[in-house]
């Protein structure tokens, strides 16, 4: 998302108290597909990190725990009452603690595509299926340090979510704001950044697995320009 081209799926960021976003007629991307989940509209599908093929519904119990959400009951002294007089133990009061899915941790989003070639149009076409919120991974004793590694929360379907994406208004970044995109319109155009990091191979490894660095990079360049060339030496010049 610090790509200045993927910007429109970040922000607006949300400002965690109300549960929206700040700007009133758009949301980011995480927004969008987090509210339709709890709200039912979408289904979310978990165990991420092993499995992207859409097999385990996440339960609303699972649901309510996403990017490290949690509720639970915790003792309070009422110091008031101590104060005025009262017992410190008698004084114990249990409330309802509440702390929420931090959605502007969302920094990065991985895409499940499938390339084909379309003989009856002679050009290599793509179709998106589906899409993956990841959540910078943090250290369990301190979660205040980052470890620069991230890791998908749930998967969606991306042909079941479009109903809601259609809906969901993007910032124009050519400042025509008389043209008002949304999120379908962005993926389906294709207007974002990305770099490869799997694909389809018999020992089904991502590229950080067996290769590291500038390497990894150019082993994603190396995959965009093999699909280029299957569509190119389908024609004859």
């Amino acid at each position: 998302m610090r790509q200045k081209i993927n910007h429109p799926f970040y922000y607006p960021e949300n400002n965690g108290i109300v549960g929206a976003a700040i700007t009133g007629d758009r949301k980011s991307l995480i927004d969008v597909i987090y509210s339709a989940i709890k709200e039912g509209s979408i289904t979310a599908y978990g165990n991420a990190v092993y499995d992207d093929e859409f097999r385990q519904e996440m339960s609303q119990d699972e649901i309510k725990k996403i990017g490290g959400a949690k509720e639970e009951i915790i003792e309070v002294i009422d110091w008031d009452a101590v104060a005025e007089g009262a017992d410190p133990e008698e004084a114990k009061t249990t409330k309802l603690n509440k702390i929420p899915f931090n959605r502007n941790s969302i920094k990065k989003w991985r895409l499940k595509e499938e390339w084909f070639f379309d003989k009856q149009r002679s050009v290599m076409d793509v179709r998106i299926i589906g899409l993956a919120p990841l959540q910078e991974d943090r250290d369990e004793v301190n979660p205040k340090i980052k470890l620069g590694t991230f890791s998908p929360l749930f998967w969606v379907y991306f042909p079941e979510a479009r109903k809601v994406l259609i809906n969901a208004e993007v910032f124009n970044l050519v400042k025509n704001n008389a043209e008002r995109r949304t999120y379908d319109d962005i993926f389906w155009k294709r207007m974002f950044g990305s770099t490869i990091t799997k694909e389809s191979s018999v020992m089904d490894r991502k590229i950080n697995e067996y290769m590291v660095g500038l390497d990894a990079l150019l082993e994603a360049e190396r995959i965009k320009a093999e699909i280029f060339n299957i569509e190119h030496d389908f024609w004859e010049y």
